[in-house]
């Protein structure tokens, strides 16, 4: 392929994380958006308007044969519509979770290393500075951690609609999770070891066998310990909704969020506003050495930045032949302990990995 060649991209799954894509493939010449893939017909922005709307993905991949696929659409379609997209010859892009169990993660990432294709997954954190500064700053403690985090979400009217359609088939400590997860497996390097969980359903509107509400520990090989909570709906408090906390015996680094913050606010979700470090070593008289060290975060990226700097690195890993070994190592590794979590909250046993 040319490196001047635009990347033909089909793009399935027009929700938030879909439309958001879809956009960054507009605005990227790199990119020239083939079509788009969804069971009905929302109402998208402008600049969307004049591509043709597909109703069926197979069909869709069939008929236009892109480069590349980008696949936004409800978790339990993502590990099918991969391996066919890599079939088909096409690199993939893939939002979180990559897949609704670790059989099927294993299964994408072995199709695209069978098809010699780049596969890249919605891991938006990983493209945002103050995240890794974050973890570039915790890495520097050293281990063994303590990792705290959570993203509780007070949800209402059509955020709510859309929390209840992603619980058809993902419960929120898989879902957010992820993310989570991912962050403190690049802060220890260490391979996690046991994974439990809990959860509880606080609404009649979700299915009976679903939670709202989970949290999960996990243990990793260097001493390293974490948690991570998720709740999603009108009855969760915004009291502490974001918690993202890294303990060592050197000391903290920790996101210090707006007070004013709301849990349901997309742009909430990835902004850092100050990532405070806290230095643990004291002096003859006991007292701390040093102040605690603020450091503001300005000019973030926001949500449809983010996603375009995401679209930024498939068009590199494509056309700069990355490596992304690793990357995809690391997507396995984390919904695994987050699925590990959700099958202790189903068995209310811990689960060794």
């Amino acid at each position: 392929m040319s490196p001047e060649k635009p990347i033909r991209v089909l793009v399935a799954g027009l929700g938030n994380m879909g439309r958001s894509h879809a956009l960054a493939y507009h605005d990227n010449p790199g990119f020239e958006i083939v079509g788009l893939v969804n069971r009905s017909t929302p109402k998208l922005e402008p600049e969307l308007q004049a591509y043709t709307i597909h109703p069926d993905f197979l069909t869709a991949l069939a008929e236009l044969k892109p480069d590349l696929c980008s696949i936004n659409t409800y978790s339990d379609s993502h590990a099918d519509y991969a391996v066919a997209a890599f079939e088909a010859g096409c690199d993939v892009f893939v939002e979180k979770p990559l897949a609704t169990t670790v059989a099927d993660a294993e299964r994408v990432v072995a199709a695209a290393k069978k098809a010699g294709r780049k596969l890249v997954i919605g891991y938006i954190l990983r493209h945002h500075p103050s995240w890794t500064k974050l973890i570039e700053e915790a890495r520097k403690l050293g281990p063994p951690y303590v990792f705290r985090m959570n993203l509780n979400q007070q949800s209402s009217g059509p955020t709510w609609a859309t929390h209840k359609s992603l619980m058809q088939t993902t419960s929120p400590i898989v879902d957010c999770g992820v993310h989570y997860v991912d962050v403190m497996c690049q802060i220890t390097d260490a391979r996690a070891v046991e994974v439990r969980g809990m959860g509880l359903r606080l609404s009649d509107e979700i299915a009976a066998d679903m939670y709202n509400y989970g949290q999960l520990q996990v243990l990793f090989e260097d001493g390293s310990v974490g948690w991570y909570e998720a709740g999603w709906g009108p009855m969760i408090s915004e009291t502490a909704f974001f918690v993202k906390d890294v303990m060592s015996p050197k000391g903290a680094v920790s996101i210090v969020m707006d007070p004013n913050a709301k849990s349901d606010d997309i742009d909430t979700h990835t902004k850092t506003s100050v990532i405070r470090l806290h230095t643990a070593e004291t002096g003859p008289d006991g007292k701390f050495i040093r102040p605690d060290q603020d450091m503001r975060m300005t000019g973030e990226p926001g949500h449809q930045a983010l996603c375009d700097l995401e679209q930024a690195f498939m068009l590199r890993a494509i056309r700069e032949d990355l490596d992304l070994n690793r990357h995809m190592a690391d997507a396995v590794a984390s919904l695994r302990i987050c699925l590990a979590a959700d099958e202790s909250v189903r068995t209310g046993q811990p689960v060794r990995l």
